[in-house]
């Protein structure tokens, strides 16, 4: 699906000025990456010879494994020797095997790199990922993507700084946190969909009083908290604040008023009952199976669940960008989903490149969305109905309002487990909202401060 050029930036225009100029602390430097220079990269991969790539993926749920199972059935129709051996792992599971996977001596050849620093950042530090400068500059990625999008896959050769330096992975998906909702529920209930917090807040409160759940919410796995949170925090704290957060810069501070405000909201969400029973207890794909299956007026979630909930639920599935705080300032948490990078240690490099470009060429994006997903680039509701149109319209209004903000885990390298750890706490009542943020704090004035370095 074709759209004009001047769109065609869709995530681009709210992350832009995000990125080109992230602070960093110093840190431990590791290996140094092969650096292949656009003249030495071969494009023939018909003349590669049997190749097998092995490729590491986390594009285990329905709309997700069927694009890329499409896409890896076809890049091989088109090269038959090439021969794809994918191992496809949840994001749990990935997040806690690729380290030693891509420092083995039979690493993958491309895998899916969680883009924060945590994860790509580290691997780049350590030099285990490639930077791909030089395939850009061959394939044209540098024109087709737009610097926004390739600044979330960016970073300096040390790994310190994020959002500029060398490109070293390639995303298909874009991807929103937003307020999926029960169409049906809602008009049983008499509920509009909430447009700013005191509508929100209002529709959980008759939710609740109907027997409802009013936010399904699932938080074993521990990462989604991060997300529920943050949809909490985006109605109270400035958005530039929260990139400032989010990207590790110095000049803003988690135990503001303002997150204050945040964090004591969503403690109060869980005491007067709006999020599901015993949360932390319970699985993410139990809870938006849970809100598919009708239990459950709202769903806070990323449009990567589209498919899968668009299947069972049809029209009854609706999803709209964060209601807005006080201030009338719209901020949504979101950017790409895992980018595609090449590991050092691959033996096949040019092969696994050209991989790259096909599964996210203008054909693949037409594919990704016909499997009921947000392409990163040539998204455009047109010709599309129901939640589809309505994730498509979000991803477009949120990037001409410049109101992307980012997960809040890209802060620090040690920011994930804290935050997972802090929010499961904060959700069961055994840390107060003061001492959440104070410990938040700690990690962040540290990092910035270039005191953990």
């Amino acid at each position: 699906m074709r759209i004009p050029a001047p769109r065609r930036l869709i995530g681009g225009l709210a992350v832009v000025a995000l990125l080109t100029t992230a602070a960093c602390a110093p840190g431990s430097s590791g290996g140094e990456a092969t650096d292949k220079q656009a003249s030495d990269v071969a494009t023939d991969v018909a003349d590669m010879g049997d190749v097998t790539l092995t490729v590491w993926d986390q594009e285990v749920r329905g709309g997700q494994a069927e694009q890329i199972k499409q896409l890896n059935a076809a890049f091989q129709e088109k090269y038959p020797n090439i021969t794809i051996k994918r191992v496809s792992r949840s994001f749990d599971d990935l997040r806690k095997t690729l380290r030693l996977a891509i420092t083995n001596d039979e690493a993958p050849d491309v895998v899916q790199a969680n883009n924060g620093r945590s994860d790509m950042g580290q691997f780049v530090s350590a030099g285990l990922l490639r930077p791909l400068d030089g395939y850009a500059e061959v394939y044209g990625w540098d024109d087709r993507f737009p610097e926004s999008i390739r600044a979330l896959s960016s970073y300096g050769d040390d790994g310190k700084a994020f959002g500029e330096g060398s490109l070293y992975g390639l995303p298909q998906a874009g991807e929103l946190v937003g307020l999926w909702y029960d169409k049906q529920k809602l008009s049983e209930l008499g509920i509009d969909v909430p447009r700013t917090t005191d509508d929100l807040e209002k529709a959980l409160a008759a939710a609740k009083q109907a027997g409802e759940t009013p936010i399904q919410f699932g938080n074993l796995d521990g990462w989604p908290g991060i997300h529920d949170f943050g949809f909490v925090q985006n109605q109270f704290v400035p958005r530039d604040d929260v990139r400032q957060l989010g990207f590790g810069r110095e000049g803003s501070s988690w135990t503001s008023p303002a997150n204050e405000q945040a964090a004591s909201t969503f403690a109060d969400w869980v005491s007067q009952g709006y999020f599901t029973e015993d949360f932390n207890g319970l699985g993410y794909d139990a809870a938006w199976q849970d809100f598919a299956k009708g239990n459950g007026v709202f769903l806070v979630a990323g449009t990567w669940l589209l498919a899968d909930l668009a299947e069972p639920m049809g029209d009854r599935l609706g999803f709209a960008l964060p209601p807005v705080g006080a201030d009338g300032e719209q901020a949504v948490t979101g950017g790409t989903g895992l980018p595609f990078a090449i590991t050092e240690e691959s033996k096949n490099a040019d092969a696994a490149a050209a991989y790259i470009d096909f599964i996210t060429d203008e054909a693949a994006m037409k594919m990704i969305s016909d499997a009921g997903n947000l392409p990163v680039v040539d998204a455009s509701p047109e010709g599309l109905t129901g939640a589809q149109a309505e994730v498509v319209t979000a991803w477009q209004t949120a990037s001409e309002d410049d109101a992307i903000v980012p997960y809040l885990d890209y802060a620090t390298p040690d920011f994930y487990d804290l935050l997972v750890s802090q929010v499961q706490k904060l959700g069961a009542g055994s840390v107060e909202p003061d001492a959440f943020l104070g410990t938040l704090e700690d990690e962040y004035s540290s990092f910035t401060s270039g005191e953990d370095g």
